[in-house]
């Protein structure tokens, strides 16, 4: 069974059966930072071990995805861009959307992947998917040097709404790691899960204003469109990093909500299974 770690007078470390669902162990998480560390830097590592261009494939596929949409849904399509440049338009949204997709993808195997260190030792469990969410923010910020030079190339000056961009990121992250621990639990005894996410990322893309401006959304059905955690931080990139004109705060306020359920609940159902992947993995 899954314990707590409990410290007593006499220095010694005692093991404890955990009470409750919804305690996170803030300071057994703390006490286990090195090892987020060490994963975080391990999967950094080996993620372009071997490969020729390197770190460049985080540059190459969301400039890449950003030409192709470019030339189907602005030259062709005609979609409408909010009077931004398209590809300017659909960058700045493909950034924060690569950084909850990656970051979905990678954490939903993470507990599968680190089976052999959970048979081994006693850790807390919620390292393995937050270390595979935010190691992603290495291409973010790759990503974000890209954009600052394409604002540069189309002459557009941030604003001072540029200061909540650290919030959205967060809220990015957070988004992607509250539909990860549930997706990451239920892959360690269902291990079509993972082969699953793929498709949902994709379709979850064009559930949100990545291709296209959520004021093409009817105002009345704006409110449940924020049921998308996603759709209130991609507009809130496109105001805080373009000087767009301020999002719909009604859905932005949706998908706030929606965010911190779905992390409250995957906090509760993590916490609840977790005992039992060293007997199923």
């Amino acid at each position: 069974m899954e314990s707590a770690l409990a410290q007593v007078d006499s220095g010694t470390v005692v093991i404890e059966p955990r009470e409750g669902y919804i305690q996170v162990g803030w300071r057994e998480l703390w006490a286990a930072r090195e090892l987020f560390y060490f994963l975080a830097w391990r999967d950094l590592k080996t993620r372009y071990a071997q490969t020729v261009i390197g770190a460049s494939w985080a540059l190459m596929q969301p400039l890449l995805s950003t030409l192709i949409f470019t030339l189907v849904f602005s030259y062709l399509a005609k979609v409408p861009s909010d009077g931004l440049p398209y590809p300017l338009f659909a960058f700045a949204a493909i950034l924060p959307w690569s950084l909850f997709a990656r970051s979905l993808e990678r954490s939903t195997l993470s507990v599968v992947t680190e089976g052999g260190l959970i048979k081994k030792v006693y850790f807390p469990r919620l390292i393995i998917p937050i270390s595979a969410t935010f190691i992603n923010l290495v291409d973010f910020g790759v990503g974000l040097l890209i954009l600052v030079g394409m604002m540069a190339w189309y002459q557009l000056v941030p604003q001072w709404t540029v200061i909540f961009l650290p919030l959205l990121v967060a809220v990015a992250l957070l988004a992607a790691l509250s539909v990860s621990l549930w997706l990451s639990a239920l892959n360690v005894k269902y291990r079509d899960v993972a082969s699953v996410v793929p498709l949902i990322t994709q379709l979850w893309m064009f559930a949100s204003p990545v291709l296209y401006p959520a004021s093409l959304v009817p105002e009345p059905v704006r409110w449940y469109y924020g049921l998308n955690p996603m759709a209130g931080v991609i507009e809130g990139f496109r105001w805080a990093l373009l000087g767009k004109a301020a999002p719909d705060w009604s859905m932005v306020s949706v998908s706030l909500a929606v965010v911190l359920v779905l992390l409250i609940g995957g906090v509760m159902f993590f916490r609840r299974v977790e005992r039992t992947f060293a007997d199923v993995i």
